[in-house]
């Protein structure tokens, strides 16, 4: 019988996570947190919608633990900023730090993260009660390992480096009188998609089909890749060879294409908040994107279609594969309280805290926490979010060092597509060209 590999590696971390503790199994937990009562931790958290729930939250670890918190919250640009000074420093001032995946393949390469099994492993620290196998796999596998295939994915010799913290995935949001004026059908698959967000216009004279983000750069690179992995693609092959060029490829800029479009007016220069924007104030009839921007779409103050908003997993192509995103936590290697700085992962991250946070706004990392009916009640998406969750698709973007340099080269030349009508293959042949060379010189074909 043929293993699958990622089962295996999970269920390896899970034992990790969940037998190591088991000292602590009768439930007496005040003693794990005596050592470190009254030590203070300073952690770097990001301005975001997950966070700032997370800060309702945070008194309640103090109270159960005696541990203080000191948060740094920065917008995420300045947060990594800060965090590419802290990390570097011979004794650093953060204890615990968020980070989006870009920023993995860079802080385990220069040796600036915790591995956490010594901490899993250590029955003083590891709460047996803390169900690894719950947390919502794909991410675990995404923010958190390194090392394994490819450097950066599952696999025999992959290690854990962080735990998702604020997991996000694409989905399709449609306004729910729009569709059901006209009599159609929710789409499931990607002909259906591009079918209804071209009629939607003919239908709705001022009316966009599907506000996406699309600007030059990093944003219009992120909707191509949205569209890439359900549809088949891939960045590379398992010898690193470019496959942004292939059939697959090409059909997701097409795609892309097609939808912008068949966009509002100005959808080229769309980043995420103007794509979300179009949707909120009633300008566009669909949205896909992150789960984070539900939450907005719901207030009133902001939003003009509150009430009015359905939500459906990312549309099928040749298989499901929804974007992996959102925020992860780790250790750095120059923190000056690691140990208690594990206890509060471990506690942000259990069931428990999960639950909080989800109920005060925050994006579950949890499986059980979607499932859960109480969150289910608050948050009518939630069921929708966690089937959802279930195709998050780990490799949907390469996170390697040299990602950032290509990053930028895709995005650049895929606006010239949406805007000057370029070629796509031809397009996407000189992104390949340029990666092929790029790849080669961090040396990725020494062993070929």
């Amino acid at each position: 019988m043929k293993l699958n590999r990622n089962k295996v590696w999970s269920a390896a971390i899970a034992v990790t996570l969940t037998y190591t503790g088991a000292a602590y199994s009768d439930g007496h937990t005040a003693d794990v947190y005596a050592p470190y009562e009254g030590t203070t931790l300073v952690v770097n958290f990001p301005a975001h919608p997950h966070y700032n729930a997370v800060l309702d939250v945070l008194p309640e670890f103090t109270e159960q633990t005696g541990i203080e918190v000191e948060v740094d919250q920065l917008q995420y640009l300045k947060m990594r900023e800060r965090q590419t000074l802290e990390l570097t420093k011979d004794e650093g001032d953060y204890d615990l730090i968020s980070y989006v995946v870009f920023s993995k393949a860079d802080y385990v390469y220069a040796d600036q993260l915790e591995n956490l099994a010594k901490y899993f492993m250590n029955p003083a620290l590891a709460d047996p009660n803390y169900d690894a196998e719950d947390l919502i796999d794909g991410y675990v596998q995404n923010i958190g390992v390194a090392g394994g295939a490819q450097g950066y994915l599952p696999g025999p010799t992959g290690s854990l480096f962080g735990i998702p913290f604020g997991s996000e995935t694409s989905v399709l949001g449609y306004r729910k009188d729009i569709f059901e004026k006209h009599g159609l059908e929710v789409p499931q698959t990607y002909d259906e998609l591009l079918e209804i967000a071209c009629k939607i216009p003919e239908l709705e004279p001022g009316m966009g089909g599907l506000a996406s983000r699309a600007a030059s750069g990093h944003q219009a690179s992120h909707a191509f890749l949205l569209h890439l992995a359900p549809l088949g693609g891939r960045v590379f092959d398992e010898q690193w060879n470019p496959t942004i060029n292939n059939a697959a490829a090409v059909e997701a800029a097409t795609a892309l294409k097609t939808i912008i479009d068949c966009g509002v007016e100005g959808s080229e220069t769309f980043g995420p908040a103007e794509a979300a924007a179009s949707f909120a104030q009633g300008q566009s009839a669909m949205f896909l994107d992150s789960i984070a921007f539900a939450a907005g779409f719901e207030d009133e103050s902001r939003s003009t279609v509150a009430g009015n908003v359905g939500w459906a997993l990312h549309p099928e192509g040749v298989r499901r594969g929804s974007q992996t995103g959102g925020f992860g936590i780790a250790i750095p290697s120059n923190a000056q309280n690691k140990e208690a700085a594990f206890l509060l992962m471990q506690w942000l991250t259990s069931k428990e805290a999960d639950l909080m946070i989800a109920m005060a706004g925050g994006n579950p990392s949890r499986f059980s926490t979607y499932e859960n009916p109480e969150y289910q009640a608050a948050y009518a998406y939630a069921e929708t979010f966690g089937e959802a969750l279930k195709y998050a698709d780990p490799n949907w973007r390469p996170i390697i060092p040299p990602w950032g340099k290509i990053n930028a080269d895709l995005g650049t030349t895929l606006s010239q597509v949406l805007t000057e009508d370029l070629d796509i293959q031809e397009a996407l042949d000189g992104v390949a060209e340029r990666t092929r060379a790029t790849m080669e010189e961090a040396g990725y074909y020494t062993w070929q």
